[in-house]
């Protein structure tokens, strides 16, 4: 090998390098406001605060913005780098996990315009609670697939995964008593029937974290994961509860 052949290669790498850090950066520029999303959402449902949830609603271009810019740095590095095996994943992780956040957001932005369609509205702290420990347990969840995201580390990529069946049963369980405060007393059907989509927002946050899981073992492994995703009821889980 020539040393001009040499110099081109550690030109080429050290290129691809500066574009990994590039998208690396931001991902986490992404991932750190999807999770003030969901937080500020959750925050403005709980205490009524139609401000804070129109700024969660605001928020959701710059979402949408990073994730183009992710999209085409990557496209343009594989282009331009023509990368293979784990280059090759590192990329296309990438645009998989910012599309997952993108998704992410507009569920936290959908639980934002409740807020403000709810304004005035009487709010029983203890009709709200349950979607508030909802939220908390996914958050933590969005928070730790991140991380291993960033640290490629596997075992806690796989807690989450394993534990999405967890937030489903949540949601179940959060249905019934919510169909519960509708029987006692009409007064709650209208906040009742918001924080019924507001937890399968949440709950589909939750699919999105596995989703992300999902990708860094595809990352660290090269190959998706065969086994099935561990799942409670996913799919109409309002003729879930009333069918128990």
């Amino acid at each position: 090998m020539t040393e001009l052949t040499t110099t081109r290669i550690d030109h080429t790498a050290k290129a691809f390098d500066t574009d990994l850090q590039e998208i690396t950066r931001k991902v986490a520029e992404m991932g750190g406001l999807v999770e003030r999303q969901i937080a500020d959402s959750i925050q403005a449902l709980v205490h009524r605060d139609v401000e804070l949830g129109e700024r969660v609603i605001a928020l959701d271009p710059t979402v949408d913005s990073l994730q183009r810019e992710v999209e085409e740095k990557c496209i343009l590095t594989i282009a331009r780098r023509q990368p293979m095996a784990v280059d090759l994943r590192e990329c296309v992780g990438a645009m998989r996990v910012c599309n997952d956040l993108e998704r992410i957001g507009d569920h936290a932005k959908h639980i934002g315009k409740r807020v403000v369609a709810l304004d005035g509205d009487l709010h029983p702290q203890k009709v709200i609670r349950g979607v508030e420990h909802m939220s908390a347990l996914v958050l933590a969840q969005i928070k730790q697939v991140l991380d291993a995201y960033a640290s490629r580390d596997l075992q806690s990529a796989l807690a989450v995964w394993n534990g999405d069946e967890q937030v489903d049963s949540m949601c179940v369980s959060l249905f019934r008593e919510l169909l519960t405060y509708m029987m006692e007393d009409p007064r709650n059907i209208t906040l009742c029937m918001h924080l019924m989509f507001c937890a399968k927002d949440i709950e589909r946050m939750g699919d999105h974290a596995t989703n992300i899981a999902e990708t860094v073992y595809y990352m660290v492994e090269g190959r998706p994961i065969t086994d099935q995703r561990p799942k409670g009821d996913t799919t109409s889980f309002p003729a879930g509860v009333l069918q128990k």
